[in-house]
């Protein structure tokens, strides 16, 4: 009989990725696998791209730290998300479960908690998020990507492992990148992403500093659901809502790359060795953890960093220009990180938990 792994994490690709890292490996080794996310998030789309894995939809709400009248009906949502959750966890005896926190993970793990499965999170900030930080209570282990991560929690429970990297993304091809966004070889590419919800503002500087641009670079803009423009169509610039199995290519042509500052991006354009212009969310819309996470990294050497509230065409053309010149000492300075242990020590510690 199989051991069988229940997974789960959404509403956003960061906290999918390493369940899409981890899904492979568990099928090769045997494993059953099944997923919890919601009925409408990104979660639902990538694992459809594995037909191993059975899928269940529940219902979830957004767990917000300010007032907002949706937060009472939400309240209901989770509290439904709880009991659905709690169903299939009974119908499919899951051996563990694994979360990557989001929204969603947060019914999954307390219905876990309520049917005597054992839980390890995963958390890819340097400070938990809020999901994270109610999951943690019930988990055995809760696995991090900065070391620094530990001391905000529990001492028997947190366990540093380093980012965990898609194998694949290492297995680009710069030309078959080429091809698909009929771009020449005469000018260097940038890669420029929101995150996979996309943003505004950097979407909206970039697109105005495209004439400027266009003369030096060309751009590969994935810019998120439903902000294509179809206004703005240029030799030399291709826009993508979301990019699934051609990214690994796309990321292997950019010569840098303009980002947010979600965790798993950072780690993936580290792992690949592309110098990065960060614009982290501001503490307005989030809980600060872009920022520190940019700052960890531009600490290293491995990006500079513009605040959003500082991002205007000036400033970010400025940088444009100024990490693309010293392009060659960003690299070197990553030469040194490797992340190839991250994926065995968490396939490892999930295996080792139900030995």
């Amino acid at each position: 009989m199989k051991n069988k792994i229940l997974l789960t994490g959404g509403g956003s690709a960061g906290h999918i990725t390493v369940n899409l890292a981890l899904i492979p490996l568990l099928i090769k080794s045997g494993w059953e696998v099944v997923y919890i996310g919601s009925f409408a998030g990104i979660e639902r789309e990538l694992i459809a791209d594995f037909p191993e894995v059975t899928y269940h939809a529940i219902p979830t709400g957004k767990l917000r730290r300010y007032f907002d009248r949706q937060n009472f009906s939400d309240v209901f949502r989770v509290l439904k998300g709880i009991i659905e959750a709690y169903k299939i966890i009974r119908q499919e005896q899951p051996k563990i479960v694994f979360s990557k926190g989001g929204f969603v993970s947060v019914p999954v793990v307390l219905s876990s908690r309520l049917n005597n499965i054992p839980v390890i999170t995963h958390e890819s900030d340097l400070t938990p998020g809020l999901a994270n930080r109610i999951n943690m209570n019930f988990a055995q282990k809760i696995c991090t990507t900065f070391p620094e991560t530990l001391q905000h929690l529990p001492k028997d429970k947190g366990e540093f492992i380093g980012a965990v990297v898609r194998p694949e993304l290492k297995q680009g091809d710069r030309e078959r990148g080429r091809t698909f966004c009929q771009f020449d070889s005469t000018k260097p590419v940038i890669l420029v992403t929101g995150g996979s919800l996309g943003s505004v503002y950097i979407n909206q500087t970039v697109r105005s500093l495209l004439n400027k641009l266009l003369q030096e670079f060309q751009i590969i803009h994935i810019c998120g659901k439903g902000n294509i423009d179809r206004s703005l169509e240029h030799q030399g610039y291709k826009q993508f809502e979301y990019v699934a199995n051609e990214l690994a290519d796309l990321m292997c042509l950019a010569d840098l790359v303009i980002s947010r500052a979600g965790s798993n991006f950072l780690f993936e354009f580290l792992a690949l060795k592309k110098p990065m212009i960060l614009i982290p969310l501001p503490k307005k819309s989030s809980r600060g953890d872009q920022i520190d996470n940019a700052k960890v990294f531009e600490r290293q050497g491995y990006a500079e960093v513009i605040l959003e509230e500082n991002l205007t065409e000036d400033s970010l053309l400025n940088t444009i220009h100024t990490v693309y010149s010293n392009r060659e000492n960003y690299i070197k300075k990553m030469d040194n990180w490797n992340s190839d242990r991250s994926l065995a020590k968490l396939f490892d510690l999930i295996t080792n938990s139900v030995s």
